[in-house]
């Protein structure tokens, strides 16, 4: 990871009930961009971070959208059949916590807005089951991310009620 002054840092929670925290870099200590970074945090703290694996660097304005997209020539393989358009990525980062027989799953979608969507998902181990932590890790992430698809349906009916003002229902399909 590199990252210049001024950057915006965006780190997952590292527990379903923890923030997302998103910061504005203020000074790079390592060399050639990497970390550590100085970080004034968006609660108006500062500290010193080594971003790990659930790190999100965007420079300033840059919209996440258009992150690893852009517009494309008609029949690209990125485009729709017979027109032009425009590639939006939007980054799902899922962080997982394991104690004991319990798992715990946190998504947040990155999507260029300000805030960020974020679910959870929790699985459970019984006595009776066989130890395999990959078990417990994809049945807490299959409810996170159901939980974060939820979430975002039920966010896109809030801004259709709010630009129609009338109550909206969006298919689940």
């Amino acid at each position: 990871m590199q990252g210049h002054v001024g950057d915006r840092i965006i780190l997952a929670a590292n527990r379903t009930e923890g923030p997302v925290r998103d910061g504005e870099v203020l000074e790079v200590r390592g060399p050639d961009g990497g970390p550590p970074y100085l970080v004034r945090w968006s609660d108006g703290h500062v500290g010193l971070v080594f971003p790990g694996p659930d790190a999100v660097m965007c420079a300033p304005g840059e919209d996440l959208h258009h992150r690893r997209g852009g517009e494309h020539a008609p029949g690209s393989a990125a485009a729709p059949p017979g027109g032009e358009g425009v590639v939006k990525k939007w980054d799902v980062q899922v962080s997982l916590y394991e104690t004991g027989d319990d798992t715990s799953a946190t998504a947040v979608l990155f999507s260029g807005r300000p805030e960020h969507l974020t679910a959870s998902g929790v699985s459970h181990r019984s006595a009776e089951d066989v130890p395999t932590n990959t078990i417990g890790d994809e049945i807490a992430v299959a409810r996170a991310l159901r939980h974060l698809a939820d979430t975002l349906i039920s966010t896109a009916e809030g801004e259709i009620e709010a630009a129609t003002g009338e109550d909206a229902f969006v298919r689940p399909l």
